[in-house]
């Protein structure tokens, strides 16, 4: 281990001292880095927050101000000076770009590959299914249902104790471990030879992949300042609608070309490149991961930049975690349990999961039943290339207007408009196409939704990673019993 730790390419904990900050105010020693972090957040603090102060008449105040959620943070000057086509905030310095650049690439880009690699083994359970698992297996009535039921109750389960980990343990530790974990038991998967073999391993695949998901927006929140964190988690989410997409042209290829290949079927095949391409991309993670800004482990961030982001963090009034406090102490959940956020985050994020038709597999179902398996694998990949779309639109609104209820609403307009065609189902053919090309509408509001959450719950670290899980937990046990309640595989494709 001690080799590992003189390794220039194995990340240590870095908790470099500000030469700002007087010496006897900090205490920087390997034995109190976390101490430490939180001795520079508090001389942060007490820097200004902005040079600009502008005055506002509160008696003269207009009735919409009521839903300006920027309202006495940003000032009209900056607001004016903001163009919609850039990347970076006008009051950036050369230093901030270069280090949200870098951010970009080890943690945005990082993660919209890992949520590639894990929509693409999570989507080719409908494409194995539909393109010979079903029979090779004997799956009957809504065992398909129940399959990815039991890759829910998995995820359930595994969040309880992933409140604590994610917490406790450093990001760029256990979230690729827990990668691993997912790209095994996907491997797995190609040797199944029952219904109950592949509940099994769905059990599992989702144990692991239960914590990726608000442990990627934890970690937006905890680099990214409030009108940062959409884009990049519409960028994670692209991840999602290119997994969709490459596993319906990818489970085409392997038909035509592995199929029967060693004696086994190309939806086996699919299993196996998944897991080729999973595996790789979550050892990176050990090294690429940067953990948060007061518990840094990056190789690739500088001194100098470690406290800029502590300073970016620390102006737009991000908390850090407290090492003092426990995280079973009955004051900290009893604040967390007491406040409205919890339950109405929570409350939002169920219907968020739950108001889409995009996990129903109705839009290949149906294609299955006018082209023939390979070109209806094809044509699956049309409405998760026009979701990519739909999120930019809707991400980029929400940063670029500031204004996130907006961009919710105008997503749900169309995500309703679609959903209300295919209930009533006995349409002309070109308007069923038209509302299965606006089912990602539904999902385009989550990146926006969960950094809402982050700028909501940006005091408090702890009950930011808290409510984060909660949502998601939430969120999936209502999807558990949902989908087999409304998605029937015998009603299919309906």
């Amino acid at each position: 281990m001690r080799f590992l730790r003189d390794a220039w390419w194995f990340p240590t904990l870095r908790n470099p001292i500000d030469p700002n900050i007087p010496a006897d105010n900090t205490s920087f020693t390997d034995e109190k880095t976390s101490q430490s972090a939180t001795s520079l957040t508090k001389a942060e603090e007490e820097e200004p927050l902005c040079e600009v102060v502008e005055y506002r008449d509160e008696a003269n105040r207009p009735w919409w101000k009521y839903f300006d959620e920027y309202e006495y943070r940003i000032t009209s000057k900056d607001k004016a000076e903001y163009c919609w086509y850039h990347w970076f905030d006008p009051n950036d310095t050369p230093a901030e770009r270069k280090l949200i650049i870098k951010l970009d690439l080890c943690l945005t880009l990082y993660a919209f590959a890992v949520y590639w690699t894990k929509y693409l083994d999570q989507t080719n359970i409908t494409n194995a299914y539909s393109a010979g698992m079903g029979k090779a297996l004997n799956f009957v009535g809504n065992d398909f249902v129940h399959v990815q039921a039991m890759y829910t109750v998995g995820s359930i389960i595994f969040h309880i104790p992933f409140m604590y980990v994610i917490y406790k343990f450093p990001a760029h530790i256990f979230l690729p471990f827990m990668d691993l974990g997912w790209g095994i038991f996907t491997l797995v998967l190609y040797r199944a030879n029952s219904v109950a073999e592949v509940k099994a391993y769905r059990f599992f695949v989702g144990a692991f992949e239960a914590v990726s998901f608000p442990a990627f927006h934890y970690m937006f929140g905890a680099w990214y300042k409030s009108n940062e964190i959409s884009r990049r988690g519409g960028i994670y989410y692209f991840g999602q609608m290119l997994g969709i997409i490459t596993a319906g042209l990818l489970q085409a290829a392997t038909f035509r070309g592995l199929n029967g290949v060693r004696g086994l079927e190309g939806w086996r095949w699919m299993f196996i490149i998944d897991a080729i391409i999973t595996l790789p991309i979550a050892i990176i993670g050990f090294f690429v991961l940067p953990g948060t800004p007061e518990k840094c482990y990056s190789i690739f961030l500088t001194d100098e930049e470690i406290l800029l982001a502590r300073k970016r963090v620390n102006k737009s009034k991000i908390g850090a975690i407290d090492p003092t406090r426990s995280f079973f102490d009955k004051k900290v959940w009893k604040k967390i349990l007491s406040s409205w956020q919890i339950y109405v985050l929570s409350l939002w994020t169920i219907f968020c999961w739950n108001n889409n038709n995009g996990t129903s597999g109705a839009f290949l179902f149906w294609l299955r039943t006018k082209y023939e398996t390979a070109q209806a694998n094809q044509l699956s990949a049309i409405t998760p290339a026009l979701g990519i779309l739909w999120i930019f639109v809707i991400c980029t609104y929400a940063d670029v207007f500031r204004s996130r209820w907006q961009a919710i609403t105008i997503s749900q307009i169309f995500n309703f408009t679609g959903n209300v065609i295919l209930a009533v189902w006995k349409v002309p053919e070109n308007a069923k196409w038209f509302a299965f090309m606006l089912q990602y509408f539904s999902w385009s509001m989550t990146p926006v939704l969960y950094g809402w959450q982050n700028d909501i719950c940006r005091h408090d670290a702890q009950a930011r990673a808290i409510i984060l899980i909660t949502m998601d937990m939430m969120a999936a046990i209502s999807t558990a019993w949902i989908s087999v309640l409304v998605w029937k595989t015998v009603e299919k494709p309906r």
